[in-house]
């Protein structure tokens, strides 16, 4: 069963038409591209983009302008085409990050506030304007500057749409040819003009009935938007596919489940039609190195995700790291992290680009952090490891038809694979080690991981960031998946959460050695996705609305800011009129648990004298209250701290006297984020008194809780 990409070198049975890169170059095979109007292009790959970009070379932006490093604007999801979600910025940093402050916030006209909606998009920052998508799929541009929103686009999505893994969200819009490029849940692909916000184009890419959902941005690259589909849960087949920009016309498709006879179909059953519902799902956006020519991805789980009984083989490519040539579709290498999945180990973070000396020579290199709780460091030519992974056995389950053998990647888990004490009402085997298999029986499992949120690389210090989180879990599966139509749920078994807190990790890992530089656990999971900066520093949302900033070198909280509802996505920093800014959305989190808000916040570096632009306009300084002093220790204390120092699942309460007494005593009565509603428990008198004093808090902490 195939383990690496198709053999490259001296003893390997050459593929032709699959073959490694340099094995492809050798044959000097010309290909036939689908390109705009039909035009037929030579496929010329001597590691150079000159040819390729020829045709669009004075569209914008190009694919040099994509590859840098973003200063001025933010031109794709992860900044730039290497996904490296990094700043070269450092106005901003470790030394003067404590005066980082609000200059505007805007609501986006109340999308994405019902329960069901998730905000996790990053903001696009193009010529002095923000483009921002909501879980509604409503998009929206504002003004830099200002706020101002300038246009906005409603998706109108239909309440019956079903086939929706976890929860209504988008990751962010895509950008190129003046035009918004916009995926999603319905199965729709269109172009926005980026000027007035109307519509340019519209397709039914997919149908959600048949089990495809579009969460992520779609990426521009040389007059093609390239886009995945999510699905893995409804009996879906995993797919890429790439349309041109300038009318949505297809151009190519990838199946990320072979059919009968094409390359992998041998990882499937022969004998019967599992690999049509496969799974393989594709709900991130790629990286592109446009002097390689070259698309990268990685793969969701399965299909079914828990019962491996129906789909013996290694079933590919699943649970994978897949490249592609960008301009045909065509296939080049893969290499797959989880041999026959049943632990729904997919592959949903961010592949990351670099390029990094190893031993003297300059590699080019790809990362991709797992839910595995490994990071799985490639070279992005032939897909060979750059940090060496190992094939060891594993425990088996007939079963299941579980692999052998799976891939250990040398180095350092950035989490604890086995456990050392089950809680009550779960049965532990193994010490509940990654790939312990189950059946019928509930079998329990540390299970740490990065998702989705996007890790963020450093490529001067060769460093990558991970967001991720640790839980524990107890697989079975179920009779249910003798079959399956696109669209039905199709899963296999459960998978149940420990009743037990979950918390989050955030870790540093060096891409030379795989080894863990630092970690930092968080009272709750990371799920917001991290942007590093020149400047040194480190920027993540909360689940409980604080927007953080921390020391790239230790991990170490510097700065927070408390919104009103879930950070959960990536920030975006850029530069305007030589000022550095950072900008996120704070919207909330279904998965996370956290308050919904619908509120972009843009801040910069404020003076020491300098009040923040959107401070309450009269605030009467707090004044001492005993009575509000004795509720507080008597209540709030154990949540909170004696001075509001924060711990036990309470936030500290500091800066609080930039608020009204009125704005402080609405939050004690009505609950925000993880503290519940106290209006039951106090009359209005004595949550004033509260309020009062928790204002006299903390006062001498500047920047934030203030807004």
């Amino acid at each position: 069963m195939p383990r690496l990409p198709p053999a490259c070198g001296p003893g390997r049975a050459p593929i032709p038409s699959l073959c490694c890169f340099q094995d492809f170059l050798r044959q000097g095979q010309d290909m036939t591209l689908l390109r705009r109007n039909s035009l037929a292009l030579a496929w010329v790959m001597m590691l150079s983009a000159q040819g390729q970009a020829a045709e669009f070379s004075q569209v914008r932006p190009d694919s040099g302008a994509l590859k840098q490093l973003p200063v001025t604007e933010w031109l794709t999801n992860g900044g730039d085409l290497y996904n490296r979600n990094f700043s070269p910025l450092d106005q901003i940093n470790t030394d003067n990050v404590g005066r980082l402050g609000p200059v505007w916030r805007t609501h986006l006209n109340g999308s994405g506030l019902e329960a069901k909606y998730s905000g996790e998009a990053q903001p696009l920052i193009i010529d002095g304007i923000m483009y921002v998508i909501t879980g509604a799929d409503d998009v929206f541009a504002l003004s830099v500057e200002t706020g101002e929103m300038l246009w906005s686009q409603e998706a109108e999505l239909s309440a019956e749409i079903s086939t929706i893994c976890c929860g209504w969200t988008s990751r962010g819009v895509g950008y190129g040819e003046d035009k918004i490029f916009v995926g999603q849940l319905d199965g729709v692909l269109k172009a926005l003009d980026a000027e007035s916000g109307k519509e340019v184009w519209s397709i039914q890419a997919e149908s959600w009935k048949e089990g495809y959902t579009i969460t992520s941005a779609p990426l521009y690259f040389d007059g093609m938007v390239i886009s995945g589909f999510a699905g893995a849960e409804f009996a879906a087949r995993g797919r890429v596919k790439a349309y041109d920009a300038t009318d949505g016309s297809l151009l190519w498709t990838f199946y990320t489940v072979p059919a009968p006879g094409e390359f992998g179909s041998d990882t499937w059953p022969a004998d019967s039609d599992a690999w049509e519902t496969g799974g393989g799902t594709v709900w991130h956006t790629p990286a592109v190195d446009p002097e390689l020519g070259l698309i990268y991805f990685s793969t969701g789980n399965p299909g079914p995700d828990y019962n491996g009984a129906i789909r013996a083989g290694d079933n590919l490519f699943t649970a994978s790291i897949v490249a592609l040539d960008a301009y045909s579709g065509e296939y080049r290498w893969h290499f797959q992290q989880v041999h026959h999945d049943i632990w729904d180990f997919d592959a949903p973070n961010p592949v990351v680009l670099f390029d990094l000396d190893y031993e003297g020579v300059l590699r080019k290199g790809l990362a991709q952090a797992g839910k595995t709780g490994w990071v799985y460091i490639l070279d992005r030519v032939t897909g060979e490891p750059l940090v060496g992974i190992e094939e060891r056995p594993v425990p088996q389950e007939e079963r299941q038809a579980t692999a052998a053998t799976q891939p250990y990647p040398v180095g350092d888990a950035f989490v604890t694979h086995t456990l050392d004490i089950a809680p009550e009402g779960f049965r532990m085997v193994n010490d509940g080690d990654i790939f312990t298999p189950f059946w019928d029986d509930p079998v329990l499992l540390r299970r740490g991981e990065a998702n989705w949120p996007p890790s963020a690389v450093d490529p001067d210090k060769g460093v990558i960031y991970v967001c991720a989180g640790d839980r524990q879990a107890a697989y079975t599966t179920n009779a249910d998946t003798d079959s399956a139509e696109p669209g039905d749920r199709y899963t296999g078994g459960n998978m149940r959460f420990a009743p037990i807190a979950v918390t989050g990790i955030v870790a540093a890992m060096d891409l030379r050695t795989n080894k863990r530089l630092w970690s930092q656990r968080w009272p709750g999971r990371c799920y917001s996705g991290l942007v590093a900066t020149a400047g040194n520093l480190l920027f993540a949302g909360r689940n409980d609305g604080r927007f953080t900033a921390m020391d790239a070198a230790t991990g170490q909280k510097l700065w927070e800011f408390m919104t009103d509802a879930g950070v959960n996505a990536p920030p975006t920093v850029f530069e305007n009129n030589g000022e550095q800014y950072v900008t996120v959305l704070s919207a909330g989190n279904l998965l996370a648990g956290s308050a919904r808000g619908d509120s972009i916040w843009m801040f910069k570096l404020l003076e020491e004298d300098e009040e923040t632009a959107i401070a309450l306009d009269k605030v009467t300084p707090p004044q001492a209250n005993t009575e509000g002093l004795g509720l507080y220790r008597s209540t709030c204390v154990f949540c909170h701290g004696l001075r509001g120092e924060g711990g036990h699942n309470g936030m500290p309460l500091e800066g609080l006297a930039a608020f009204s007494t009125d704005y402080v005593a609405n939050i004690i009565a009505n609950g925000q984020n993880n503290m519940p509603s106290f209006g039951q428990t106090f009359d209005t008198a004595q949550i004033r008194a509260i309020a009062e004093h928790v204002r006299t808090l903390n006062r001498g902490i500047q920047n934030r809780n203030t807004r």
